[in-house]
């Protein structure tokens, strides 16, 4: 059975978006997973319209990987707590494995998030991965938009995947790498490039005593004194989501990173990457290095669609246009 087609009209549904009603943003968010054409031109209007209205460094969106097993979602429900607890409105995109069969998410039935149904302040989305590399998938950054002109604070949780989950940092303001103690695996995650991503790093499940403190250590030790973002300085923290300790300390680095970034006037034109990055991944994807090049190269292209002031899903079918208009003649 089909989604229901959307009703409302993008400024009558981008306002509910931003009113932060839950019916609105499941609308919302099925309308951009939605690959109808009359879909895809509904969510471009809602995205233009919700971009139009919104500044460019509202909200904080957060990204939260690391290895398999590692604990991100439980906590990301501790974090949820603590938000909750300071007045923030938390929205979530957790990204899952795809089902083979149906290519939905294999999670998508239960909710991993131990977050109450009858908390307005809290929405959790889940979406498959769908293959892709990097732990995340196609349909992340526009929902992202639509969650931030609904919340605070926006969590996207990847899919476990190891080094390629390099997408994220990508997209969010602010990433976190979540190890799990005494596997390895972080540390050679680290080595093997997520050195560069995390601004911020937090060992998992401390409550497991020496090996959690040997893990941190190490980490420490890898990462030495590797600042991102200018003036900031990588931390290295622990906590345990099982007994609710560091948490606190998690979103206070968190919530410091953003800060820095606001401070200093840079979150606007990070987000043009991020939507320049998108669009090219998007073309690249259906065009190949051809297309690329026929627009006259990466270069050019992120060049434009940083300045260029169009909304992300019209932007992406204007350049779209252009090499299907070539492509007939």
């Amino acid at each position: 059975m089909g989604r229901p087609e959307i009703t409302r009209d993008s400024a009558e549904l981008a306002a509910a978006v931003r009113r932060g009603e839950r019916q609105a943003l499941a609308e919302a968010l099925n309308l951009l997973d939605n690959r109808r054409p009359g879909a895809r031109q509904q969510a471009a209007a809602l995205v233009a319209q919700l971009q139009r209205e919104e500044s460019g460094d509202s909200g904080h969106l957060i990204g939260m990987t690391g290895p398999p097993g590692a604990g991100k979602s439980t906590l990301s429900a501790a974090l949820i707590q603590v938000w909750r607890q300071r007045g923030l409105r938390v929205g979530v995109l957790a990204v899952d494995p795809s089902s083979p069969v149906s290519g939905g998410a294999l999670l998508g039935d239960r909710l991993r998030m131990k977050t109450s149904a009858d908390d307005d302040g809290v929405f959790v989305r889940s979406l498959a991965c769908r293959g892709e590399f990097g732990g995340l998938s196609a349909e992340v950054w526009p929902m992202s938009l639509v969650m931030l002109a609904a919340f605070d604070l926006v969590l996207i949780e990847t899919v476990g995947v190891g080094q390629r989950e390099i997408d994220v940092s990508r997209m969010c303001d602010t990433t976190c790498f979540v190890a799990q103690p005494g596997s390895g695996d972080s540390v050679q995650f680290l080595k093997a490039g997520i050195l560069e991503v995390p601004h911020v790093l937090v060992v998992n499940k401390e409550d497991m005593g020496a090996v959690a403190r040997r893990t941190l250590s190490e980490l420490g030790n890898a990462l030495g004194r590797s600042h991102r973002d200018g003036n900031w300085q990588v931390p290295v923290l622990a906590a345990s989501a099982a007994n609710g300790t560091g948490i606190e300390a998690l979103a206070d680095a968190l919530a410091q990173h953003h800060a820095i970034l606001v401070k200093g006037g840079r979150l606007d034109a990070r987000r043009r990457d991020y939507q320049a990055h998108w669009i090219l991944k998007r073309l690249q994807e259906e065009f190949g290095t051809h297309g690329i090049d026929q627009l006259g190269g990466e270069q050019a292209i992120t060049v434009q669609l940083v300045t260029e002031q169009q909304s992300l899903l019209e932007q992406y079918q204007s350049f779209r246009q252009r090499l299907l208009t070539r492509d007939s003649h």
